[in-house]
């Protein structure tokens, strides 16, 4: 299935509505699609490399408004989904707490989120069930993604086709290593 979806994401970098599929895989890849806008965002840049930024701003902008819908689902269908199934359980008073512990560090997971292979859907809801607050998380996603689609643009514009494999196999661990280093260099400011 996922080989499938694979597949049809990549035919879509071929259409004459390429950009018009890019902001739709990147709009539901931030709520619910399994398939990063990246897989079709790499061939279109390696085709026409004049229209890189453009389309890394389509796909942030995309992937910013599909990330408001992801918190909407977290926000809105929490209460009667998640709610219910933890009070089942008798787990709603970790969800309590989980939902502070979450608020105090939202901007950052947002932020790691957002760069990383993460799966950034999973955080725009975590961040709506928990009621992180709107502006913060608009904000935070905006600088991940729009770091995270730029810097590839710009690789491919550079380099073209010879940094392809760089940036599928190895750009998710360089964003890793770059946000551990981050928030480690923050944690070691602030305590000690």
């Amino acid at each position: 299935m996922i080989r499938g979806l694979y597949n049809w994401t990549m035919s879509l970098a071929d259409s004459r509505y390429a950009l018009w599929a890019l902001a739709f895989v990147a709009f539901v890849e931030s709520s619910v699609f399994p398939i990063p806008p990246d897989v079709l965002m790499i061939p279109m840049i390696i085709a026409r490399p004049s229209r890189a930024f453009l389309i890394a701003f389509v796909a942030t902008a995309s992937s910013v408004l599909g990330g408001l819908m992801g918190y909407y689902i977290g926000y809105g269908l929490f209460e009667t989904v998640g709610r219910p199934v933890l009070e089942f359980y008798g787990k709603s008073g970790y969800f309590e707490e989980f939902a502070i512990r979450y608020n105090e560090l939202g901007a950052w997971a947002v932020l790691v989120a957002g760069v990383t292979p993460f799966p950034f859907k999973v955080i725009t809801i975590a961040s709506g069930a928990t009621q992180l607050s709107l502006p913060i998380f608009i904000l935070s996603a905006v600088i991940a993604r729009a770091l995270r689609f730029f810097i590839v643009a710009a690789l491919l514009w550079k380099f073209g086709a010879p940094i392809r494999d760089f940036i599928e196999r190895r750009l998710g661990l360089m964003f890793i290593l770059f946000c551990v280093l981050l928030v480690g260099g923050f944690y070691t400011v602030k305590y000690l």
